[in-house]
């Protein structure tokens, strides 16, 4: 026969039993949350990843992203190198824009260079006339009515591609002179494997054929991007010098894309033939 005693031991042992069950099964089921968490977090951030690594289009409108390749450090935004550019030269922007797109008046067998006059220094730029006529012509006519003289370049890419993109009076890389030219030389001998080789001047776009309007973008390094930028010229030797200064000083956001944090102005723009 079970005494008192020893059935109010049983159940105190049976009530303990049952919290050490309790506690195992609820320390399971956390294990078991936290790792569907993890699993979750994970998937997001590959998918995260591949999201930006994969398909970019360099905007001369609304949309933006970036391509696959190693990563290139990126001062942040909290660290900010030095500005190696000096202040802007006084004026105003220009704001006009114009219905459908200049006529052709270049001489397509001559040789024409732009040279860009920025805060950080001078970028000459070889244009290639022949090959991208209406590109050239667009170009010698806004510099001509002096359309990107002291227009910021609104955007460093450091990470995936490399490159510098200007042309947007607003700053904001929405901004366009109101026509849009056709795409041209895009089976230029240059681009190999789906690469913009570095010293390339090309066409930002919408990521629609013929969309290209006043955005351009200089490529500091070579970079892997679909044969959908018109390129239009090749940079000296010594833009490169200036256009790896603005790149070495890194982007604003520290994530790899935004506002260079040099403050790159076009302070003057001029196409010539010669």
């Amino acid at each position: 026969m079970v005494t008192q005693e020893q059935r109010r031991r049983q159940l105190a042992r049976e009530k303990f039993l049952r919290q050490q069950q309790r506690r195992t099964s609820a320390r399971r089921k956390a294990r078991m949350r936290n790792a569907v968490i993890a699993s979750v977090l994970g998937v997001i951030l590959i998918g995260s990843v591949a999201l930006y690594t994969t398909g970019v289009v360099l905007d001369d409108g609304d949309s933006k992203t970036n391509a696959n390749a190693e990563v290139t450090p990126s001062a942040s935004a909290s660290s900010k190198a030095p500005d190696p550019c000096d202040k802007p030269a006084e004026g105003a922007v220009k704001t006009q824009t114009w219905e459908k797109e200049p006529a052709m008046a270049i001489d397509k067998s001559a040789k024409y260079t732009m040279k860009l006059a920025t805060t950080c220094g001078d970028i000459d730029i070889a244009l290639k006339t022949s090959a991208a006529p209406h590109t050239v012509n667009s170009f010698n006519f806004l510099a001509g009515k002096g359309y990107f003289d002291h227009t910021p370049c609104h955007r460093l890419t450091t990470n995936g591609i490399y490159v510098l993109q200007c042309g947007d009076p607003t700053g904001q890389g929405n901004g366009g002179p109101g026509y849009n030219i056709p795409d041209e030389n895009l089976k230029d001998k240059s681009l190999k494997e789906n690469t913009y080789p570095a010293g390339t001047v090309a066409m930002a776009n919408t990521g629609q054929p013929g969309s290209g309007g006043s955005q351009f973008f200089l490529v500091y390094q070579n970079s892997p991007l679909p044969p959908s930028y018109t390129p239009f010229g090749t940079i000296s030797d010594e833009g490169m010098t200036v256009l790896k200064k603005i790149a070495a000083a890194g982007e604003s956001t520290g994530a790899g894309d935004g506002a260079p944090n040099a403050t790159v102005v076009i302070d003057k723009a001029t196409v010539t033939k010669s």
